[in-house]
């Protein structure tokens, strides 16, 4: 089984977890309440999709 010789630098481990991060949603303003939702997803708020109520609120 292959062992490291010696100790990974932080530098180095720092460099290769550049990429591990969160990313943000994406949100977009509702059409018919201007509250932040997901995209392509019923408002929690109004209950709306597309001009239509999905759920009654």
């Amino acid at each position: 089984m292959a062992v490291p010789k010696r100790k990974t630098s932080t530098t180095r481990k720092n460099k290769r977890r550049t990429h591990f991060k969160l990313t943000v949603p994406g949100m977009v303003q509702c059409d018919n309440c201007g509250e932040y939702k997901l995209s392509h997803r019923v408002c929690p708020e109004c209950g709306q999709y597309k001009g239509r109520e999905v759920v009654e609120k």
